[in-house]
């Protein structure tokens, strides 16, 4: 694999010293690397250009193992090694869908790389879905959350079954207390790029918002007017609590996307990406999307509860700022709230404006398109259905994303309904499909 057209096909002019040290070190030595960033430093793509220079594309074995703690960092590291385009094979392994169905996409793909979690991997492998015997290389995304003891047992088990490991691979923005030894690191060489007299980037402003009342969303919903059109994550710790701040937002005018564990796959994947095409200007969500969560252009984020530790807090701003740009976060405080001690830096108090505008309508919507790559379906494909049956002009279309068996389309807002009416009962690429726009996100059972 050659880096230097990957990097110009990725539009990359050059790598950042992370990046560059990861490549060194990867490439350069046998040794296990240990590699610490900051989160929006480009840690992904820092671990693929040296891991996938090192696969085999000839051989049709299971090669690395990349461990992630969630699907959506599956998905999102996967479709970077794609978009790479080097010719290694990769499949993404999750719960949340049939294992039956991955188990299918295994022996049709016939992966170098396998990116999934704890859990998913092991059920492959005991299986015998995935042979462990030509796995050389484990890497463990985000290691201080993989090795926390939720998914310590999962962890050990996954080591074991892999009895041909060569070289262990960790990467995270924060530090684990210590490294478990199933993990089995040797001559590890530790790559340190955080700032240890900086908490979070310097890029990033902080600021609190104080509520008069304990119910403190009649001050979100001033707080979010006041930005106009800026996009913005608000963390809550608890489902319900998620569920009830989007409902009440909704009800304020706002155009929301709320995000937690209890959502089926297909919910999550419809809120995030109409969050990162512009479809929405606020993402609702609890700490789950601190990670993992490649969105760029979030510009701020909100502490609606305080978070839980300071780990907690640096991957919650880390959504911001990311690739060098600026951001803010906010606490909303009641009455009777305080800052926790461990957040360091210049806190400034954020004075809303006496006159606010109405909750900004964004400038995008989303659709959903019933045919995806099985269907042969391509991003050109759906370009041309929408300019020639939608009646849009490509400056109209925005992000499109080609699932396997749907897509997803974000169009202009203006445009929606028109659009929807045009292409009812017309064929993309002479295939009869369902074209509608992404529906409100129902209500989900709490727990």
């Amino acid at each position: 694999m050659d880096i230097d057209k990957v990097l110009e096909r990725l539009n990359i002019v050059e790598l950042n010293d992370m990046q560059q040290a990861a490549c060194k070190n990867v490439l350069g030595t046998p040794d296990d690397v240990v590699i610490l960033s900051p989160t929006g430093s480009g840690k992904t793509l820092a671990y693929l250009l040296p891991t996938a220079h090192l696969v085999d594309e000839t051989a049709e074995q299971v090669q690395v193992i990349v461990v992630v703690p969630g699907r959506e960092l599956a998905l999102q590291s996967s479709n970077v090694l794609k978009s790479m385009a080097c010719g290694v094979r990769a499949v993404s392994c999750y719960g949340g869908r049939p294992a039956m169905d991955e188990h299918k996409t295994l022996r049709q793909v016939k992966p170098q790389v396998v990116f999934g979690t704890p859990g998913r991997l092991n059920d492959h492998l005991q299986k015998g879905n995935i042979s462990p015997y030509g796995v050389r290389m484990l890497v463990i995304d985000e290691f201080d959350k993989c090795l926390e003891m939720g998914f310590h047992d999962e962890m050990a088990r996954l080591v074991k079954r892999l009895p041909g490991l060569q070289r262990r691979l960790l990467l995270s923005a924060t530090d684990a207390d210590e490294i478990p030894h199933f993990i089995n690191l040797d001559s590890a060489r530790r790559l340190d790029f955080l700032n240890s007299d900086e908490q979070v980037p310097a890029r990033v402003t902080i600021h609190e918002v104080r509520s008069p009342m304990n119910d403190k969303l009649e001050e979100l919903a001033k707080l979010l007017r006041s930005f106009g059109s800026m996009s913005s994550i608000v963390f809550l710790n608890y489902r319900d609590g998620v569920e009830r701040t989007a409902d009440y937002l909704r009800r304020q005018g706002f155009v929301v996307s709320h995000f937690h564990g209890g959502l089926e796959q297909r919910q999550r994947e419809d809120a995030l990406y109409s969050f990162s095409n512009g479809s929405a200007n606020v993402l609702v969500s609890t700490d789950l999307a601190s990670r993992g969560l490649d969105i760029p252009d979030v510009d701020n984020i909100i502490h609606y509860h305080l978070p839980l530790s300071e780990d907690g807090y640096v991957h919650r701003v880390g959504r911001t700022a990311r690739w060098e740009a600026k951001g803010r976060t906010f606490f909303v405080l009641g009455p009777s709230e305080h800052l926790p001690d461990f957040i360091d830096g210049d806190i400034q108090t954020y004075q809303l404006p006496d006159t606010l505008p109405a909750p900004p309508q964004p400038r995008m919507a989303t659709i959903y398109i019933g045919k995806g790559k099985k269907d042969k379906i391509s991003r050109g494909d759906i370009v041309g259905f929408l300019c020639k049956k939608g009646g849009l002009t490509s400056g109209e279309i925005g992000k499109i994303d080609v699932k396997e068996r749907y897509s997803y389309a974000a169009v202009a807002r203006g445009k929606l309904q028109q659009l929807l009416k045009n292409v009812t009962g017309e064929k993309l690429k002479g295939l009869k499909t369902v074209v509608e726009a992404i529906k409100k996100q129902e209500k989900q059972e709490k727990q």
